[in-house]
């Protein structure tokens, strides 16, 4: 199988780890403090890496990825029952789900370093 990874900067490794963690994100490979780069999976086929940049504005970050999943309402759902408080400092924030002029429905995602995580699934899948 081939797929793409997308890599993203990270102000802080474990921060970034906690807080996909409680999104049911499992670390795969050497922890932070080995390489200054961990690598994140999701279920068999969503896979998030990230470097250590401890001088990235959370607030003027521009990195993004985007996830294809086969019901974006159900994991929006199960990702909003953590409870991601929205935070000004960081832009941190999960947003609510919406359907595209594209055919899909989406939602996204902000994390503490400001990277954007947008998931989707196709409206009527």
């Amino acid at each position: 199988m081939e797929y793409a990874v997308p890599i993203m900067p990270s102000r802080n490794l474990r921060e970034t780890l906690e807080f996909y963690e409680r999104l049911g994100f499992e670390m795969r490979g050497a922890g932070p403090e080995e390489y200054g780069y961990i690598i994140l999976g999701l279920g068999a086929k969503i896979e998030l890496h990230f470097w250590e940049k401890p001088d990235v504005d959370p607030l003027t970050n521009d990195h993004s990825c985007y996830i294809r999943v086969v019901d974006a309402d159900a994991l929006h759902a199960e990702w909003e029952g953590v409870g991601i408080e929205p935070d000004p400092k960081t832009g941190s924030r999960l947003m609510p789900p919406c359907d595209t002029d594209y055919g899909m429905r989406e939602f996204a995602l902000v994390d503490r370093s400001g990277n954007l995580v947008r998931i989707g699934s196709p409206i009527g899948a």
